[in-house]
């Protein structure tokens, strides 16, 4: 019985980091706000098997799922939008095929035959990219494969894509994203670019249904014609994805620019009516529009790179936006923390801010993969700390991981309790819960977005065994 399920592919080109993995996941909420049941998928061309022994500076944060697949980090973004969890099968590295493969080949599985990128490779491809569709539980799988058309590592997904388009019974077409860069000198938007990455494309048997250009300025209509009519494109198939002020506007933008009417056009889908983003737009105004600030000292290893802690960072915004209250985030690196300057970091993070703001920091982990933070972790700064300034030496941790794969609770230095000041200590696993110690209550506490939790009971949630099998 031939799969019900559509498929969108989603491309990139000229540059990397164009954002596709958030034009995948806007153009995902739309459709499931129009009551399509949706999921994303994420194709890697590194030769990782996965990306949990990836330095976080060469590949950003490592994304654990429920199920414990170490996965990129994109796959916290699909959460995040969608409020779907997701899986293994969301997300596919080159290694990972390679690897299944060759073990079939050893096992004789081919029966002599020569093993090669097409059809051996391009087969395990298509078969992994239709595993989410056979399920039956998503109407829409939209798969984006990572890297840059034209590079060597992303042809045998280029290639299996053109495969698929020429299946029976498989419904499909593909979103490419590229850069219309804009000549400061000469005032002018140049098309050139996304000329060639479509050109590219093409070369390799694929023909794009919808365009979306990332630009700095607005795009003319003419600018949008003359796109259309070198890349083989109807004029309103050329979406303009225009710089945001956050990454939670995109999908108003690609609502304005009806990129999900487009999709669900060349898909042969109804609307079902106007997308429901009420609730998105109430979360859009908390955090433009929040009444409190709370100051944040993140400590990591590698806060170079923003994106090692990506999860992490963007479960305090969400959390603050739930509360009203504004997140700003003070990175530190681990390696500046000292028992000699402890009490000298902390009051440079306090005099940063006025006086009535909470202030609190968070020692966290080296690699981290948890969007799950509790709304708690940033209410119980605001509603439970009894005090102006929270603040929370990070002492002489030492190693961060205990033997069950739990990070460790932090201890504080000698002088924490002449300081008579609160204590906020956490397990970064599940949902963080929060721990206030000597505060206004006198009590230890673990509020959480569910409600306290007897101090008794497992503070992280029960997800130390899952934390040690995923190899944190």
């Amino acid at each position: 019985m031939p799969s019900l399920t559509k498929y969108i592919f989603v491309t990139g080109g000229v540059t990397s980091s164009l954002g596709k993995g958030i034009i995948a996941a806007s153009l995902a909420k739309l459709l499931q706000a129009r009551g399509y049941s949706v999921t994303i998928q994420k194709l890697d061309p590194y030769i990782n098997v996965d990306p949990g022994t990836l330095n976080p500076y060469e590949h950003g944060e490592c994304f654990v799922t429920d199920d414990g697949a170490e996965t990129d980090l994109d796959l916290g973004h699909y959460e995040r939008f969608l409020n779907v969890p997701t899986s293994q099968a969301n997300n596919v590295t080159t290694g990972r095929i390679y690897q299944y493969v060759i073990n079939k080949e050893r096992e004789g599985a081919y029966l002599g035959k020569t093993v090669q990128v097409i059809p051996h490779i391009t087969d395990e491809i298509k078969r992994r990219i239709k595993l989410l569709g056979n399920t039956g539980n998503y109407d829409i799988v939209i798969t984006e494969i990572g890297g840059t058309v034209g590079d060597i590592e992303s042809l045998p997904y280029i290639e299996a894509v053109r495969q698929l388009k020429w299946e029976p019974n498989f419904d499909c077409i593909v979103l490419h994203l590229t850069l219309v860069p804009y000549l400061a000198t000469s005032g002018e938007l140049k098309t050139k670019p996304t000329q060639h990455s479509v050109k590219s494309l093409l070369e390799s048997g694929v023909q794009p249904d919808i365009l979306a250009l990332r630009t700095e300025h607005k795009l003319t209509e003419g600018v949008k014609e003359k796109v259309a009519l070198f890349c083989n494109i109807a004029p309103k198939s050329v979406i303009q994805a225009i710089d945001a002020e956050t990454i939670y506007d995109v999908p108003l933008l690609m609502k304005e620019e009806e990129l999900d009417k487009v999709v669900l056009d060349k898909l042969s889908l109804p609307y079902k009516g106007e997308p429901k983003l009420k609730e998105w737009n109430e979360f859009l105004f908390k955090l433009k529009n929040p009444k409190n600030k709370i100051t944040i000292g993140l400590v990591g290893k590698y806060i170079e790179l923003k994106d090692s802690y990506k999860s992490i960072a963007e479960a305090l915004i969400h959390a603050g936006a739930h509360s009203e209250i504004e997140v700003d985030i003070k990175w530190i690196h681990s390696e500046s923390i000292k028992d000699n300057n402890t009490e000298n970091k902390l009051s440079k993070l306090s005099s940063e801010t006025p006086d009535d703001t909470i202030k609190a920091e968070l020692h966290l982990p080296s690699i981290l993969g948890y969007e799950k933070i509790a709304r708690g972790a940033v209410e119980a700064l605001a509603r439970d700390a009894g005090c102006h300034r929270l603040r929370i030496p990070p002492g002489a941790a030492g190693d961060l991981h205990d033997p069950g794969g739990a990070v460790q609770l932090l201890r504080p230095p000698a002088h924490h309790h002449a300081l008579r000041t609160p204590l906020l200590r956490g397990c970064v696993c599940g949902d963080l819960p929060v721990r206030i110690l000597a505060g206004r209550h006198g009590t230890d506490r673990i509020p959480d977005a569910h409600g306290d939790r007897d101090e008794e009971r497992d503070p992280a949630g029960g997800l130390h065994q899952r934390l040690a099998g995923a190899g944190q």
